[in-house]
């Protein structure tokens, strides 16, 4: 017998731009359970980004640094006759949308000194330049899945 099919949760959207996925970034944000605290932090990251150039929209900034980050290849690890194999796949959209909002979080809460919203206003800046950590960590994920392009007849 078939097992009943999961239904996902539709995020709803935040309050101000009225967008999922920056409702999405604002969960991965959050820890504890303190949303609120989450909102503040990327809110001021917003504010601080139009206090650093007036010139850039700070929702498209956002937007262009989750385009830049996501991956499209990965290497997932498959065990072909005793052997382990690093196998390129191609990166679901869902997926794709998650490991960069998971690496924009994680290349800011690395740095130390400043406030969280400038780190991650720093970095969602970078990001949207192709520069940065989370960019670094795109570009070293794409070189596995090349070097391992010749088990990609592995795939499943």
């Amino acid at each position: 017998m078939r097992r009943k099919v999961k239904v996902k949760f539709q995020t709803l959207p935040d309050r101000v731009h009225n967008s999922v996925t920056l409702s999405r970034f604002i969960n991965f944000v959050m820890k504890g359970g303190k949303k609120n605290t989450a909102r503040t932090i990327v809110y001021g990251a917003f504010d601080e980004i139009t206090s650093i150039d007036k010139n850039l929209n700070p929702f498209e900034v956002f937007e262009e640094a989750l385009v830049n980050v996501g991956p499209l290849m990965e290497v997932r690890s498959r065990r072909v006759g005793g052997a382990n194999y690093q196998v390129p796949r191609e990166v679901r959209p869902e997926r794709r949308l998650a490991l960069a909002m998971r690496w924009i979080i994680d290349a800011a809460n690395a740095k130390s000194g400043t406030s969280m919203q400038k780190r991650l206003a720093n970095e969602l800046i970078a990001a949207s330049k192709k520069e940065g950590e989370a960019v670094k960590k795109k570009e070293n994920m794409h070189k596995m899945a090349e070097a391992n392009r010749a088990f990609a007849h592995f795939a499943w």
